[in-house]
C-alpha cells in the first residue's frame, strides 16, 4: 500500500527511522541549544568568534528547515489560537508549561489531542481539549473559535471566569461543549445556537445571565442541555421545540419566568423535563404535557404554578413526578399512572379530594409525597400491600392533611415509612398503632451509603502493605490484592428515590459499558446531593490475576468515562464525571497526553531529506553538544540559585563539603531513611550540633519543587510545636535540607505494634495537643497562613521531652488571601495531593483544600493514637470502624489496648473530638482553634484526676540512637545507630524526612 515491498525501500526506512526520530529531538531543543550558545558568549564570559557562533545558529536552522518541511506540524493557525487560549488562563498548577515548546501535535502537550492523518492543506488538527480539574482560572479567549476542525471542548471543573466566547459558534464540528463547574457570567450569544453536531451542550453550575437564546432551536443534533444553576432569566423559548433529536432538558435552579411552553410536548424522544426553583408566576402546566409518551421525568418543584395536574396517565414511560412547592390546586387525577412509577412528589400544594386508589396499584413505587395539602377521606393500606416487592424503601409521607380514616390494618412492613402527623385520623384511639405513625417519625431517606468488607476472612498479610492496594471485594479468587482507579460519579436527574434496589443494575450496566467484568467495580460510597443528584465513589479493580491496569487500560476507561460513552439510560439519567484520580502505581500517568503516533506515508516521503538532514546535522550538534555537557550543571545551578534567591534570618547555607564532613561522605551507616525524594542522614556539624539531613536524588524534578516549597515555609515560621529548618545547601546540582534531629522519631513508630513501649494515655493526649497547637499556628498566625495539606502520624516527630513537632511541609499550600475588592476566598483549588486514609473527602471529590481539610486529617490521628489502628488497613477505615464502635456504645473494642487504664470521661471527650474533626462536610468540623481549647479543657480534666497515668511513660528514655522501623510503604531505614543496650522502636524514616509522595 505504501510502496514497501522491495528490499531497498524497507531499507532505505529502517536506516532512517532513527534519522528521523533523532532530527525531531534535535528541532525540538533547538531554542534550549541557542539559549546555551547564547548565555556560554554573553553570561560566562568565553570569547567565542563571531563566525562560529553565527554558523552553528545557521548551520542548526537549516538543517532544522529540511526537516519540518517533510515533518506532520499542526495548522499554524491552530498553534496561534492555542497560544492565545494559553495567554488568556491562569496555569495555577503548572499543567500547560509543556505548550511552551515543539508541535501542539507531535510534542505531547497536556489536554490537546489531534486527529492522526493530515487534512487536505497538508497539516494536522486538534480534535479535542481535555482541560477538566486543571484548575484553571482566568478566562477563555475568542480564538477558540479558531479551533475550526474540533469536536470536544471540555473544560468542567476549574475556576473560569469571564464570558463564553461567542466565536465558538463558528467551530461547526464540536459535538461536546463542557464548561460545568466554572464562574462564567455574562449571556449567551446568539451564534452558539449554529453548531449542527453539538450533541451535549453543559454550562450548568455557572452565572451564566440573560435569556435563552431563540437561535438555539437550531442545533439540530443536540441531545443534552444542562443549564441548570445558573441565572439565566426570561422565557423559555418555545421554538426549542424544533430540537427533534433533544432528550434531556435540565435548566432548574435559575430565574426563569413566563409560561411553561405547551411546544415542548411535540418532541419525540424528550425524556427528562427538570425546571425546579425558577419563576413561572401563575402559569400551568400544559394539559399535553399528559400526551409526551417518551418522558420518564418531570420536575416542576417550586416553579410558582397554579392550576390542577393534568392527567399523565397516558405517559406510559413515567417514573419520576415532582409539583411540590407549587400553588397546585384541585383534586389530584384518578386514572392510573404508569407502572414504571418510582416517586410521586405533590408535597405543599392546594390539592383537595381524596388520595387515588390507583395509587395502590403501583409496584414499583418507592415514595409517595402528599403532605401540607388539603386531602381528605381515607387512606388504603393496600399500597404497600401490592408492591412487587417487600425490599425495596417505601416512604409515605401524608403529614398535615384532612384524612380521617384508615382502611386495612396498620400494621405496615419495616421497610414501609409513615408519617400521619397532623390529620384528624390521629385523634381516632380505635385505630390500631396509630400513635406510632402519628408522632414526628424521621425517617432515614438520605444517609450515605458506604460499601461493606465482604474480605473479613482473608489474612492479615495477603495484600502489601501499601495504601494503594486492597481486596477485590467481589473476586472470583478469594482474597485477591488489587490497586483500583477511583472514579467520583454523579447521576444527575436519576427516576428513583432509593438507590439500593437498583445498585445491581447499575454495577452491570457501568461495568458493561466500561468492558469489565461484573466483579472488577465497587460502590465505595453513595449520597443524595441537592437536586436531587446521586453522588458516588467507585473503584475499578484490573481483572483477576493482576495487580493494577496498564496505561493502555487506563487511557481506555478514562476516554469513555470523559466522552459521555457510558450509555444514558431511563432509570439512571444523565451523569457527570467528577474526578479521575490516578494514585499510587497510577500516578505517574497523564491520560490527557496524546501518545505519539508517526504517519507511515509521512515517514517514507522525508526518508531520502531526512537522512541528508541528519548526516548535515550530526556534526553540528555534536559539537554543540559536547560544549552543552560541560556547561550544563553551571547553567543549571545558576538558573535554580536565581529561583531560589535565598537570603533568609535564622537559615545558613552549606556547603557539599561542610555536608560531606557532617555525614563521613554521606556514608550508608549514617543514613536513617530513604524514599522518593531521595536519602536521609544523620549528620554532626562542626559546632558538633546533631542535625537530619534530607538529600534530594540526582534529576528529582517533584523533589526540586518541594525543595522549594519546603525552605520557603519554614524560614517563615517558627514555634515550638513545628520541625525547626536549620539550613540549606544547594551547590554542585545537590540539594539539600537540614533539619532539627529529632531523637524519639514519629508518632507512628510509637503505635506500631513493633513498638516494644507503649504511650500512656496522658502522653497520647500531651503528644495531640502539641500537633494541634502547631498546625493552628500555621492556620492563624503564619504570615500568610498555611495549609499543611499532608498531616499524618508519620510527620508528627517526638523530640527528647516527647514534645510534639509537625514535619514535611513540602506539599504545604499557602492559604488564600484578600483579593483587590476584599473579598477573601474560602479555598485554594489545588490538585489532589496527600496520603491516603488521612484525605479530606470533600477536598479529594472537589480538589478545594481549605484549613478544614486539615482538621479532617488530625482527626485521623487522633483516631490512630486512641486506636493505635492505622488510617487504612485490609480494607478497613478507621473512621468508619471508630465510627460504628461509637455508635455501637463499643468503644472500649476499638482502644488501643497497649495504652493501659484511662479515665473514661477524658477517652470519652477525646474520642468524640476525633470524630467530630472527620465529619464528611467541612462546615461540621471544628475550627482548629475549637480542637485546641477541647484538648486543652480535657488535660485540665486529667490533671485534676488523682493518680493519673499522664506521666507514666519514661520520660527519661532519651534515644539519641533510634532504632528505625520499616512498616512504612514509602520508605526503607536502617538501625546503625540503635544503642547495643537500648530495643525500641523509634524512627528517622520519616522525618519531615518523610519522603514526600
Amino acid at each position: 500500500m505504501f510502496g514497501l515491498s522491495t528490499p531497498s525501500t524497507k531499507l532505505a526506512l529502517i536506516s532512517s527511522f532513527y534519522g528521523i526520530l533523532y532530527n525531531y529531538y534535535v528541532c525540538e531543543h533547538l531554542t534550549p541549544l541557542l539559549e546555551f550558545l547564547d548565555e556560554k558568549k554573553t553570561q560566562q564570559g568565553l570569547k567565542m568568534e563571531g563566525v562560529r557562533y553565527s554558523g552553528y545558529v545557521f548551520t542548526t536552522a537549516i538543517y532544522c528547515f529540511m526537516v519540518l518541511t517533510v515533518a506532520q506540524i499542526a495548522d499554524p493557525s491552530e498553534v496561534s489560537a492555542l497560544a492565545s487560549i494559553k495567554n488568556g488562563l491562569i496555569d495555577n498548577m503548572g499543567y500547560l508549561k509543556d505548550w511552551e515548546k515543539g508541535d501542539p501535535c507531535t510534542s505531547n502537550w497536556t489536554g490537546v489531542f489531534c486527529f492522526q492523518k493530515v487534512g487536505a492543506e497538508g497539516y494536522l488538527h486538534v480534535r479535542e481539549l481535555r482541560m477538566m480539574g486543571m484548575n484553571l482560572s482566568g478566562s477563555l479567549t475568542p480564538e477558540l473559535g479558531q479551533l475550526s476542525h474540533l469536536h470536544f471542548l471540555n473544560f468542567m471543573w476549574n475556576g473560569l471566569t469571564g464570558s463564553i466566547p461567542e466565536e465558538i459558534g463558528n467551530i461547526k464540528t464540536l459535538k461536546l461543549l463542557l464548561l460545568t463547574g466554572n464562574q462564567l457570567s455574562g449571556s449567551l450569544s446568539d451564534q452558539l445556537g449554529y453548531l449542527p453536531n453539538l450533541r451535549i451542550f453543559q454550562i450548568d453550575e455557572n452565572q451564566i445571565s440573560g435569556r435563552i437564546p431563540k437561535s438555539f432551536s437550531n442545533l439540530n443534533s443536540v441531545q443534552h442541555i444542562h443549564f441548570n444553576n445558573n441565572s439565566l432569566s426570561g422565557q423559555i423559548p418555545p421554538e426549542l421545540s424544533n430540537l427533534s433529536t433533544l432528550l434531556h432538558l435540565l435548566v432548574d435552579n435559575n430565574n426563569l419566568s413566563g409560561y411553561l411552553p405547551p411546544e415542548l410536548s411535540a418532541l419525540p424522544h424528550l425524556r427528562i423535563i427538570q425546571l425546579d426553583n425558577n419563576n413561572f408566576s401563575r402559569a400551568e402546566i400544559p394539559a399535553s404535557y399528559g400526551n409526551m409518551s417518551s418522558l420518564v421525568k418531570l420536575s416542576l418543584r417550586n416553579c410558582k404554578l397554579r392550576g390542577s395536574i393534568p392527567d399523565l396517565s397516558r405517559v406510559q414511560s413515567l417514573r419520576y413526578l415532582d409539583l411540590s412547592w407549587n400553588q397546585l390546586s384541585g383534586s389530584i387525577p384518578q386514572n392510573k399512572l404508569s407502572n414504571n412509577m418510582t416517586t410521586i412528589i405533590l408535597s405543599h400544594n392546594r390539592l383537595d379530594g381524596s388520595i387515588p386508589k390507583s395509587f395502590s396499584y403501583l409496584p414499583l413505587l418507592q415514595k409517595l409525597s402528599v403532605e401540607n395539602n388539603l386531602l381528605n377521606g381515607s387512606f388504603s393500606t393496600d399500597i404497600w400491600q401490592n408492591k412487587s416487592t417487600s425490599t425495596s424503601a417505601l416512604m409515605i409521607d401524608l403529614r398535615n392533611n384532612s384524612l380521617s380514616d384508615i382502611l386495612g390494618t396498620l400494621e405496615p412492613p419495616l421497610n414501609v415509612t409513615l408519617r400521619l402527623q397532623g390529620n384528624p385520623v390521629c385523634s381516632k384511639e380505635n385505630v390500631g398503632n396509630i400513635v406510632k405513625f402519628c408522632g414526628f417519625e424521621a425517617g432515614a431517606e438520605n444517609k450515605m451509603r458506604n460499601s461493606t468488607n465482604v474480605n473479613g476472612a482473608c489474612p492479615i498479610n495477603a495484600c502489601p502493605k501499601d495504601n494503594y492496594y486492597e481486596y477485590v471485594p467481589t473476586s472470583p479468587v478469594p482474597c485477591s490484592c488489587a490497586s483500583p482507579l477511583r472514579v467520583g460519579w454523579r447521576l444527575k436527574s436519576p427516576s428513583f428515590s432509593y438507590f439500593d434496589p437498583y445498585m445491581h443494575q447499575f454495577e452491570q450496566y457501568m461495568t458493561h459499558d466500561l468492558h469489565l467484568d461484573f466483579y472488577q467495580m465497587l460502590i465505595e460510597s453513595s449520597s443524595w446531593e441537592e437536586g436531587p443528584r446521586l453522588r458516588m465513589q467507585l473503584k475499578l479493580f484490573p481483572a483477576v490475576g493482576v495487580s493494577t491496569f496498564n496505561k493502555s487500560e487506563v487511557i481506555r476507561i478514562s476516554e469513555i468515562l470523559q466522552f459521555w460513552e457510558i450509555s444514558v439510560v431511563d432509570l439512571f439519567g444523565p451523569y457527570e464525571l467528577l474526578d479521575f484520580t490516578l494514585l499510587g502505581p497510577y500516578s505517574d500517568l497523564n491520560p490527557d497526553i496524546q501518545p505519539k503516533h508517526k504517519s507511515k506515508g509521512a515517514l517514507v516521503a522525508g526518508v531520502v531529506a531526512v537522512s541528508f538532514a541528519s548526516i548535515f546535522a550530526t556534526i553540528v550538534v555534536v559539537l554543540i553538544k559536547r560544549r552543552h555537557a560541560k556547561y550544563r550543571s553551571i547553567l543549571s545551578r545558576k538558573r535554580l540559585s536565581s529561583r531560589l534567591s535565598i537570603k533568609m534570618d535564622g537559615i545558613r547555607s552549606f556547603t557539599v563539603r561542610e555536608m560531606a564532613l557532617a555525614t563521613n561522605t554521606f556514608d550508608s551507616s549514617n543514613q536513617v531513611g530513604e524514599g522518593g525524594y531521595g536519602t536521609v542522614f544523620k549528620g554532626i556539624l562542626a559546632d558538633k550540633t546533631i542535625v537530619a539531613i534530607k538529600r534530594a536524588k540526582e534529576g528529582s524534578l517533584q523533589g526540586q519543587k518541594e525543595f522549594l516549597t519546603e525552605i520557603s515555609l519554614l524560614s517563615r515560621v517558627h514555634h515550638r510545636n513545628l520541625v525547626s529548618l536549620l539550613g540549606y545547601c544547594d551547590e554542585e546540582g545537590d540539594q539539600m535540607l537540614v533539619y532539627e534531629f529529632m531523637c524519639n522519631g514519629t508518632l507512628r513508630d510509637w503505635l506500631s505494634v513493633k513498638c516494644k513501649e507503649s504511650l500512656k494515655f496522658g502522653t497520647r493526649l500531651q503528644i495531640a495537643l502539641g500537633a494541634a497547637k502547631g498546625i493552628l499556628y500555621l492556620h492563624t498566625e503564619a504570615n500568610p497562613p498555611i495549609f499543611h495539606r499532608d498531616i499524618k502520624a508519620s510527620n508528627i516527630l517526638l523530640d527528647s521531652k516527647m514534645t510534639a513537632k509537625v514535619a514535611d511541609f513540602g506539599l504545604s499550600r499557602l492559604a488564600p488571601v484578600q483579593d483587590d475588592e476584599g473579598v477573601l476566598p474560602n479555598h485554594v483549588s489545588t490538585i489532589v495531593k496527600g496520603t491516603p486514609g488521612y484525605l479530606d473527602p470533600e477536598y479529594f471529590l472537589t480538589r478545594k483544600l481549605t484549613d478544614k481539610s486539615d482538621v479532617y486529617s488530625l482527626g485521623v490521628v487522633f483516631l490512630e493514637i486512641l486506636t493505635g489502628m492505622r488510617p487504612i488497613s485490609h480494607g478497613k477505615n478507621i473512621v468508619r470502624e471508630v465510627n460504628f464502635a461509637h455508635e455501637s456504645e463499643k468503644m472500649h473494642s476499638v482502644m488501643d489496648s497497649t495504652m493501659g487504664p484511662y479515665p473514661s470521661e477524658c477517652m470519652e471527650k477525646f474520642a468524640a473530638l476525633a470524630l467530630k474533626c472527620c465529619e464528611d462536610k467541612p462546615e461540621d468540623r471544628p475550627s482548629m482553634l475549637d480542637v485546641v481549647r477541647e484538648l486543652e479543657t480535657i488535660q485540665s480534666i486529667l490533671n485534676m484526676m488523682p493518680d493519673t497515668e499522664a506521666d507514666s511513660v519514661d520520660s527519661k528514655a532519651k534515644f539519641n540512637e533510634p532504632k528505625s522501623s520499616s512498616s512504612f510503604s514509602d520508605s526503607t531505614s536502617r538501625d546503625a545507630f540503635l544503642s547495643s543496650n537500648v530495643s525500641r522502636c523509634y524512627s528517622m524514616s520519616t522525618l519531615s524526612l518523610t519522603m514526600p509522595r
